[in-house]
């Protein structure tokens, strides 16, 4: 939209009540006009899903004074569409943020991540977009440590733009002692999952999913590193999955139907 006052999208996977939306809002509108569309409830895990079998409920409500708010009934990538297309109508905010959440996004873990997924879509609708973390699960979390860097950074991203396709993955050790900001790249690694096996009390199995979070990357340069160490991390992120460095090398190979 571009006016002197920035407008700017929130949007989160935790539920428009969590606490961590709350702290993304009041960040938010230090800096312009805050529109939140968000779910109703909590979406985590769900990555970037969309609804397309059953009708999508937009609905407008007032939680926090001066605040153009609605709650969706969707998922995080359905609260970015109705957004730009019906609230918005076809106009771009300037700025679109989801979380705080509520749990790390770092790592393989951006894949699965509701948080991440509503700010790719915001990047793919070509919005600068942000998603933040914090690592704590806790519904009080302690989100005071990350609120001037949440602000600095949003702040830095409406001065300065970013590419096209291009999004921010910013993520909070949990910590009362930050030790400062770490451009960064995302660690390999992987989740070992496990299913616990376990009936319910009509004799019907069902599974729960568990499992470890395994680190394959030692580098000092990654994310899961400068968090380990008490940094915030920034990494840069696309949605264009295409393995460029590979082209080469599958242009080699014969595609002759005939043996």
């Amino acid at each position: 939209m571009h006016k002197d006052t920035p407008t700017i999208l929130v949007v989160n996977d935790d539920g428009i009540t969590a606490p961590g939306i709350k702290v993304l809002i009041e960040e938010m509108k230090k800096l312009g006009r805050v529109v939140v569309v968000a779910p109703d409830s909590p979406q985590s895990g769900m990555g970037h899903a969309i609804t397309i079998g059953k009708p999508i409920r937009l609905d407008r409500v007032d939680l926090y004074p001066g605040v153009e708010m609605y709650k969706c009934s969707g998922t995080p990538v359905d609260c970015v569409k109705l957004a730009v297309n019906r609230v918005f109508k076809g106009e771009h905010p300037d700025l679109c943020v989801s979380g705080i959440n509520h749990g790390l996004n770092h790592s393989v873990n951006v894949l699965y991540s509701g948080t991440m997924s509503a700010a790719v879509e915001g990047a793919i609708e070509g919005i600068p977009s942000i998603g933040f973390s914090l690592d704590d699960f806790s519904e009080d979390a302690n989100f005071e440590p990350a609120r001037p860097y949440v602000k600095s950074i949003a702040q830095q991203v409406l001065n300065n733009g970013l590419p096209t396709s291009t999004l921010l993955n910013v993520n909070f050790p949990n910590t009362q002692e930050l030790q400062g900001v770490k451009i960064c790249r995302q660690a390999g690694a992987r989740w070992i999952e496990e299913f616990d096996h376990r009936i319910d009390p009509r004799g019907r199995e069902y599974f729960w999913l568990t499992g470890q979070f395994k680190l394959e990357d030692r580098g000092e340069d990654t994310d899961s590193y400068a968090l380990s160490n008490g940094f915030v991390s920034i990494v840069p992120t696309q949605f264009d999955m295409t393995d460029h460095r590979f082209i080469p090398e599958i242009n080699s190979w014969s595609f002759d139907s005939e043996e």
